[in-house]
């Protein structure tokens, strides 16, 4: 593949790099990592690995340098791309019924619904169930949110409508395991994080994340959760049990490096690769805020996905269901599993990227997304939700792309 031949310039990024410190310094944002490269090079990095400012109450916590996020529904592609890998090997189509393969999801008038309504937000599922909150007061299981999504009605009959659908993730999830016999979580650690060199990445915790002088989980800053769900210690975002579930629809736990290989992986058109390393002549003076690095080699390139894959998830799906809106199909275009570009929302990427631009936020605090035009990507991971308007997200992801030259 031909990729565009981008640069960083690197007095730009010192504007990025010292817009973000700003924020952390006056307490507008807690910590954050930023990261911005290409499909073989990591051009630009900062990670705030300490807390600035004034401390805010009792809650002062230091930012690890590889810092594992919860990312939230940046997970939902990762699934999706997973899923995907399942189409390309002929087990299942997108125009396949769900209940074909889990057949007591065909309950309240769901039998219609198809794999390719899930990925697309057009099923009439629910985002949450009217007992979310119970059920992860409970610690329920996955299999539990299962057997409630298939209760659940729908709000709309399918392709008749987009509705933002994480429960469509929790099926897509039990789809890959009863597929293939792994858990989701399984499939993706063995077909996707573990040939990408994914180390610090997981859809769930594992139990030896929490083990030893030096766990893993520490290195996971505390999100700010909403208000509602502060004194839920035991099952909100920063609880052991949501660490461990794996919730297909927002449980990937993982740092900005991980993310960084698995945006790559999606721009050098579903490889691996032989080695990537950063750019040495963009390294920020700031040393207690940027840090250039290197991978080892990775070993023979291997493919994962198919090129063809890759395009059918990134175009606007939507064009395809004829009785979806028009004004969803033309101004909320969505992939397989992958936002597209959305300018005029306030869920956007910013003000400066072209229509093919795809992506996803998370609600801790989180964007990843990805220029196919220029050949390049960014990824913001914070701990502060950005809803309703993300300002900081979008005002980042403005100042990187206007770095790209």
């Amino acid at each position: 593949m031909t990729y565009a031949a981008s640069t960083l310039h690197p007095k730009r990024w010192q504007s990025v790099v010292d817009l973000a410190t700003g924020w952390c310094e006056t307490r507008q944002l807690p910590c954050i990592a930023l990261m911005t490269g290409t499909a073989e090079t990591i051009t630009g990095r900062l990670e705030v690995t300490e807390p600035r400012g004034e401390p805010q109450g009792d809650q002062s916590v230091r930012l690890h340098e590889d810092a594992i996020f919860l990312v939230a529904s940046i997970t939902k592609p990762v699934v999706a791309t997973a899923l995907m890998m399942l189409v390309e090997r002929g087990l299942l189509t997108l125009g396949d019924r769900v209940v074909d393969l889990i057949p007591e999801f065909g309950r309240e008038g769901k039998y219609g619904v198809e794999v390719r309504h899930l990925l697309t937000h057009t099923s009439g599922l629910p985002d949450m169930l009217p007992d979310n909150r119970e059920l992860r007061q409970s610690h329920a299981s996955l299999e539990r949110f299962v057997e409630r999504v298939c209760q659940e009605p729908l709000a709309f009959p399918p392709g008749r409508g987009v509705q933002y659908q994480s429960m469509g993730y929790a099926i897509l999830g039990e789809m890959i395991a009863r597929l293939t016999g792994k858990t989701c979580a399984e499939f993706l650690q063995q077909e996707l994080f573990q040939p990408l060199g994914m180390s610090d990445t997981a859809l769930g915790a594992p139990d030896t994340w929490f083990q030893g002088p030096a766990p893993q989980v520490d290195r996971i800053p505390p999100a700010i959760v909403p208000a509602d769900h502060a004194s839920g210690t035991d099952w909100n975002w920063n609880s052991r049990y949501w660490r461990q579930l794996g919730a297909p629809w927002g449980g990937m736990l993982t740092s900005a490096a991980d993310l960084a290989k698995f945006a790559q992986f999606l721009l050098r058109g579903g490889t691996t690769s032989a080695g990537v390393s950063a750019d040495p002549s963009t390294t920020i003076a700031d040393a207690a805020h940027f840090r250039a690095f290197s991978n080892p080699k990775a070993g023979a390139v291997n493919r994962l996905l198919a090129t063809a894959t890759i395009a059918a998830s990134t175009r606007n799906q939507l064009t395809c269901l004829r009785d979806v809106p028009e004004d969803d199909r033309r101004c909320r275009p969505w992939g397989l599993g992958w936002r597209l570009n959305w300018p005029a929302h306030s869920a956007n990427f910013g003000d400066l990227l072209g229509p093919n631009t795809y992506g996803h936020w998370g609600a801790t605090g989180t964007v990843l997304w990805i220029d196919p035009d220029r050949g390049h990507f960014a990824l913001i991971l914070t701990t502060l939700p950005q809803e309703p308007s993300g300002k900081y997200l979008s005002r980042l992801s403005n100042g990187i792309a206007a770095a790209w030259e």
